[in-house]
């Protein structure tokens, strides 16, 4: 089979998942792979076109939405005959005896495919391993159901959020899982969700007053491990920071879990440790950012940041200040900023389990989609956090 690199400089323009689906298109019309042969694997597809699993999972799923392959949980994905109907004008549901997928084997394959419904997936970003890891969980869970993952990125823009909705439910989608974007209130598309009764769960995002059926992790009670971790060793001065605005309810949990902790300890709670208004992509100077400034002036010995962007822009930081961690300044992270595949635990992190996050949601749909009397009795699923010690905290040591 010919490499993507091989494609026409306007090809080339196109995301590598659109490129990778194109080029099956061509090979299977073209006669190289025929209706109901085996589809490489992955990890086959991973190393003929040098991409990572997420764009090859996001190539196949497409393929096998449009219809031209289907998919058999524990032998793999084959080639349609469903491409043949589309291209010709047939419709799928012809029942004519000229049609390939009318005769023996055609017609029982054909309906592996047909029969597979789509779950959609709305997220704001797809850049860390936060993501990756709940997206793992999923498609986990998936494997041996009757349905299919198409992933929407909304970029954290409401507007974006609203029109992936809405797409999803457009091309067919059986349930969605949304990961609300960063903001106060819900976007109105998921309000009109629960109106409609249509079946969704939410992840990592919850409103009070404003019951839906989510999966989230134990807010208060890993910022309390994170605060009484910190405190055993020795450290008084804990600040707490964030990129996202208070009122978020993952971030205001998260607070009230710190401001809880300190309470606990007989510690008086100081403004002035917590930590949000500022912006990661700050297009100042790293010397003005705020945060660079807040740890020059060593106003605290311990920082507890809320997402793992945040905790590798701080570590950039003070790696600029020349600040000797875990000695000075201890720092624990929400989620590991690593792959698995490192074993690296240079960070004390909280882990979410995001993995697990995402199979609950799974087992949370399905129950909604088998059960549609259950849509009018909200679920609240919360997975346990842990906190994973490792190299960025310490006992304090030095004097500041």
């Amino acid at each position: 089979m010919s490499r993507i690199r091989e494609s026409t400089k306007r090809d080339e323009r196109q995301p590598l998942y659109l490129q990778i689906q194109e080029h099956f298109k061509q090979v299977i019309l073209s006669g190289e792979l025929e209706v109901n042969s085996k589809f490489p694997t992955e990890k086959q597809l991973m190393e003929q076109f040098k991409v990572s699993r997420m764009t090859v999972s996001n190539a196949l799923t497409q393929l096998a939405k449009d219809g031209w392959i289907y998919r058999i949980p524990g032998r793999g994905s084959f080639v349609s005959s469903e491409y043949e109907g589309n291209l010709f004008g047939i419709n799928s549901d012809d029942n004519s005896k000229d049609h390939p997928s009318a005769n023996g084997k055609h017609s029982e394959l054909g309906r592996h495919a047909s029969a597979r419904k789509m779950i959609g997936l709305v997220l704001p970003f797809l850049e860390d391993f936060f993501a990756i890891r709940l997206i793992r969980g999923i498609q986990t869970a998936l494997e041996d159901t009757d349905y299919y993952l198409s992933i929407v990125l909304s970029h954290n823009r409401q507007e974006r959020e609203k029109e992936a909705i809405q797409e999803l439910i457009q091309n067919g989608a059986a349930g969605l899982i949304i990961f609300p974007i960063d903001a106060e209130t819900y976007n109105e598309e998921i309000l009109i969700l629960k109106m409609n009764k249509f079946p969704f769960v939410l992840v990592d995002r919850f409103l009070p007053g404003f019951e839906t059926h989510c999966v989230c992790s134990d807010n208060m009670v890993s910022a309390q491990l994170a605060v009484h971790h910190l405190w055993e060793l020795g450290h008084r001065d804990i600040a707490i920071c964030s990129d996202i605005s208070i009122g978020t309810m993952t971030v205001d949990e998260r607070i009230r879990g710190y401001m809880e902790a300190l309470k606990q300890n007989g510690s008086m709670i100081n403004p002035a440790l917590i930590v949000t208004d500022f912006q990661v992509n700050d297009t100042n100077s790293i010397e003005k950012h705020p945060l660079y400034l807040f740890l020059k002036n060593r106003t605290a010995t311990a920082y507890i940041t809320l997402n793992m962007k945040l905790g590798l822009f701080m570590a950039g930081l003070v790696k600029h200040l020349g600040m000797k961690v875990p000695n000075e300044l201890s720092m624990i992270t929400y989620d590991n900023p690593y792959s698995e595949l490192t074993d690296d635990r240079v960070f004390t992190h909280i882990d979410q389990h995001e993995q697990e996050i995402g199979s609950k949601s799974v087992e949370m749909l399905l129950q909604l989609l088998g059960n549609k009397e259950k849509m009018n009795e909200p679920m609240k699923w919360i997975v346990k956090s842990a906190l994973v010690e490792g190299e960025s905290t310490g006992r304090l040591t030095a004097k500041v």
